[in-house]
C-alpha cells in the first residue's frame, strides 16, 4: 500500500524517525570543500579539481557555482591555472606531473588518507610487499597503491582473496586498508592475512577512520529499532555504500538515495519506524530535506540517536593559510 499523499482525506500515519549522530560531513570532508573555497577566494575563478573532491554531486555542483571546474585528469588543466587534488589522495605521478609544468596545486588529501601513504611509503622502503585491503578501481586505493612502484602492492578486495594470496616471501608481508572500508568485513580479512601470515606487518594505528567507523556504529544503533534505514549518499560513494551493507547485516533493510526526489515512497510501506543516516560526504541540507519531505506524508516524529561525539579538526594546507 502506497502512503498517503499529502492531499489524501485520511489521517497521516504516524512515523517515528531515528536519526544516527554521528553522520554526515566529516573532517576530512570539511576541509577539502573549504580548500576549493579558499583556493577560488585567492585566486579567482576558475580553480580546476582533479576528480569530484569529495563523492557527492550537491557538493560538486555548488562548488562549480562558485567557479571549481572538475576534471579526470591533469592534462585537461590549462598551465596557468591553480589545480586541487581531491579527499582521495592521488599517485605521486601526478604532484610530480604539476611540478613538472610549473602548476600552481593544492593537495586537498585527507590527513587520515595521507598517514595510510606514509605507512605505505615506509613499508617499501623496509622491503616489504604491501597487501592493500580496498576496493578496486576507487580513487583512494588508485592513490595509495601509486605512492609506490609497480608491483610492490597486491589488492586484496575480500576474504576469498586472502585465502587464495601465495605471496612469494610469505615472512616479509604489510598491510593498509582503504579508509572508508565496513569495520567488520575488513576486520575478517586481516584476521584471515594475520592467521595465514603470523609475521605480516600492519598499522600502529588502525586505517579505517574514525568518522568511518562512528557512523558504521551509528547506523548499528538505529537498524536495531527501524524497520528501514534510508542512508543518504552518492552511489560512487564508498562509506555511504557501507552504510547500507552494515544496516542490512543488522537485519534492517536499506536503500542508498542520493536526495528526497529519490525516494520511492511505495519501499517504505509498512513501516512505522525508519533509520535516517548521511555517509561522510554528504551535507546536512538533504538530511533535512529528506526530513521535510516525509512530513508531508506522514506525522513524523525525530528521536535522535548519538553514540559518539566528534570534535576532530584539520588544518587546511600551508599555501591557504593567508586566506583562512
Amino acid at each position: 500500500m502506497m502512503a498517503p499523499r499529502p492531499d489524501s482525506a485520511t489521517q497521516k500515519p504516524t512515523l517515528t524517525i531515528l536519526l544516527a549522530n554521528p553522520r554526515g560531513f566529516c573532517a576530512g570532508v570539511d576541509r577539502a570543500i573549504k580548500v576549493v573555497e579558499l583556493a577560488i577566494e585567492k585566486y579567482g575563478a576558475p580553480v580546476y579539481v582533479r576528480h569530484e573532491i569529495v563523492h557527492n554531486r550537491y557538493v560538486v555542483e555548488s562548488l562549480e557555482a562558485k567557479g571549481a571546474i572538475f576534471v579526470d585528469e591533469l592534462d585537461a588543466v590549462p598551465d596557468d591555472v591553480p589545480v586541487v587534488f581531491s579527499a582521495h589522495g592521488v599517485p605521486k605521478s601526478v604532484p610530480q606531473e604539476a611540478r613538472r609544468r610549473s602548476m600552481i596545486y593544492v593537495d586537498a588529501t585527507c590527513p587520515l588518507v595521507s598517514k595510510v601513504h606514509r605507512e605505505v611509503e615506509y613499508h617499501f622502503s623496509a622491503g616489504r610487499h604491501i597487501l592493500m585491503i580496498g576496493h578496486a578501481g576507487h580513487p583512494e586505493v588508485i592513490g595509495t597503491m601509486g605512492q609506490v612502484e609497480d608491483g610492490a602492492m597486491t589488492l586484496i578486495e575480500t576474504v576469498e582473496d586472502a585465502e587464495n594470496l601465495h605471496p612469494a616471501d610469505p615472512d616479509n608481508l604489510a598491510f593498509a586498508t582503504q579508509t572508508t572500508l565496513s569495520v567488520d568485513d575488513t576486520a575478517d580479512i586481516v584476521a584471515t592475512l594475520q592467521r595465514r601470515f603470523p609475521n605480516i606487518a600492519g598499522p600502529k594505528k588502525e586505517d579505517i577512520c574514525y568518522a568511518t567507523t562512528n557512523r558504521q556504529d551509528a547506523v548499528k544503533a538505529i537498524a536495531a529499532d527501524a524497520d528501514r534505514v534510508i542512508v543518504i549518499g552518492a552511489p560512487n560513494s564508498s562509506n555511504s555504500r557501507r552504510l547500507v551493507e552494515v544496516s542490512e547485516k543488522a537485519g534492517c533493510r536499506a536503500i542508498l538515495i542520493q536526495r528526497a526526489a529519490d525516494l520511492d515512497w511505495d519501499w517504505l510501506s509498512g513501516a512505522r519506524t525508519i533509520g535516517i543516516t548521511a555517509g561522510a560526504s554528504a551535507p546536512e541540507i538533504l538530511v533535512t530535506e529528506l526530513i521535510d519531505a516525509l512530513k508531508t506524508r506522514y506525522d513524523a516524529r525525530v528521536e535522535l540517536r548519538m553514540t559518539a561525539e566528534e570534535d576532530v579538526i584539520f588544518k587546511v594546507p600551508p599555501i591557504l593559510r593567508d586566506v583562512a
